[in-house]
């Protein structure tokens, strides 16, 4: 059986404690490897090898650096194919969406941060006769990244390449639930040249590996993907510490469909959005309201979509559903239904475990599911369930959709169906989310920021705001 290893200082390693957690393919429930379940001890030697590579690694030259990810990004496209069947196997989804999504936007990552790092500008500032004013970003030192299990290569590398191109060390946490791909990653980096110590990947569980992560002083700032509990509990660890932090948290994300929307594109993209990667993406639109002129028509077709969601081995090219990450993540899941039945709701669509027959009979398979009839304000429509479960609600006025939608402690992603520009924008404007996509969905531009308000997170990624976060800004000050 497959025994994955710590990549520290530019070698693979066992754990330092000699302990390893097993790890479950989702399709079989059937443990395929091990992992290492590091601990502090593992930390504090990637840390080391972090501190040991740092000052040459910032004072490489950004074209250089950029020419090193630009070759894992070319490494990763190489081996989409086998990175792909890795994704899926670990992490439950179908093939085909690693295949056309996951792999190759880490690709993107490795290779957009490579190159952006040579056009990233310092401000000055001239006053006249008097002095030059000039500011200069120096890397923060070691940082840490931790990565959920949802898109786990994808993810990892949005929060790796823009540290490492900023001139930072790493020390990263993939999730234990999918470290496959990150320790595929590692092999990749040793082929490409990576000097040793620049990036770190320390396997193992949040309360180990990870507390340790952001327990160590040397480490000086943060970025984590993930549940707003476990956000709510890093910033108390690492604020009194004054790491830097980006937190990228949960979401319970509106859909907003008018009556003058593309109808026909409104409901084949919120099929995507309600339903892709079975629901476990923290931009999924689980809370559909629909303007009541084309409820009833809104209602019918996209549940006749939801019929042709074919859940299946996510090996199979067919499936379009594959199976959810954990037994643990499918009975919380399940645990949401049975919760929305209490709380009043109508059964649409789904609602059951699926059970398959072959190799994933024992699979954490659960069919799409949809609801209506539950109130705004209840715990469904207020909580993060992240999974295929959705939520159709008819609305009459835009006052009151903007209401419903604001009304969760959640700001991260929305989305706006119709043809009218001015409602477009003005809605835009009055929903709390960080992102919000009009006529479409998922569409991302890696120069933009990313990130959400209130719960979920502090701060923003993507663009240039990574490699701000990544760097302390210097100012000075030369008199004429």
């Amino acid at each position: 059986m497959l025994h994955l290893q710590n990549y520290i200082g530019g070698e693979l390693l066992a754990p330092a404690g000699g302990r390893y957690l097993p790890n479950i393919e989702p399709a079989t429930g059937q443990t395929y490897s091990h992992i290492p379940d590091s601990d502090a001890q593992d930390v504090a030697r990637a840390v080391q090898a972090a501190e040991a590579a740092l000052p040459a690694w910032r004072r490489l030259p950004a074209e250089e650096r950029g020419r090193l990810l630009v070759r894992v990004a070319e490494l990763i496209e190489r081996d989409l194919e086998r990175l792909a069947q890795a994704e899926s196997q670990d992490n439950g989804k179908p093939v085909s969406l690693a295949r056309t999504v996951d792999i190759p936007r880490a690709a993107s990552n490795f290779a957009f941060f490579g190159t952006a790092a040579q056009h990233f500008a310092s401000e000055t500032h001239f006053q006249e006769g008097v002095a030059l004013n000039y500011t200069v970003r120096h890397p923060l030192g070691v940082v840490g990244c931790i990565s959920p299990w949802n898109l786990p290569l994808y993810l990892f590398t949005w929060k790796i390449a823009p540290a490492l191109a900023a001139g930072c060390c790493v020390v990263a946490k993939p999730s234990e639930i999918t470290p496959y791909t990150a320790f595929l990653l590692s092999e990749l980096c040793i082929e490409t040249g990576l000097p040793a110590g620049v990036l770190n990947i320390v396997h193992g569980t949040g309360p180990g590996a990870g507390q340790a992560i952001i327990e160590h002083p040397a480490i000086k700032a943060i970025s984590f993907t993930g549940g707003t509990k476990t956000g709510e509990h890093i910033a108390r660890t690492a604020a009194p510490m004054f790491k830097k932090l980006s937190l990228e948290l949960g979401g319970k994300n509106p859909n907003l469909i008018f009556a003058d929307c593309d109808l026909q594109e409104a409901v084949r993209t919120s099929l995507r959005s309600s339903f892709a990667n079975q629901g476990q993406i923290c931009l999924c639109g689980s809370r559909i309201f629909v303007e009541r002129p084309i409820y009833e028509q809104f209602k019918e077709q996209f549940l006749a979509g939801v019929a042709g969601l074919t859940v299946g081995d996510p090996q199979e090219p067919g499936s379009r559903q594959g199976a959810l990450v954990s037994e643990a993540h499918l009975e919380k899941v399940l645990s949401y239904i049975a919760l929305a039945h209490e709380e009043g709701g109508t059964l649409l669509a789904g609602g059951q475990r699926v059970q398959l027959a072959g190799r994933c009979a024992a699979g954490y398979f659960l069919q799409p599911t949809v609801f209506e009839g539950l109130a705004p304000d209840c715990r469904v429509n207020r909580e993060e369930i992240f999974g295929p479960v959705v939520t159709l609600t008819p609305f009459d006025t835009e006052e009151e959709v903007l209401h419903w939608a604001n009304g969760t402690e959640y700001g991260l992603a929305a989305t706006i169906w119709t043809r009218d520009l001015n409602r477009a924008h003005r809605v835009a404007h009055a929903l709390q989310s960080g992102i919000v996509w009009v006529n479409t969905w998922l569409h991302r531009d890696l120069r933009t920021p990313f990130g959400g308000m209130k719960s979920s997170g502090v701060g923003r990624e993507g663009g240039l705001e990574a490699l701000r976060f990544f760097t302390e800004p210097q100012s000075i000050t030369v008199k004429l």
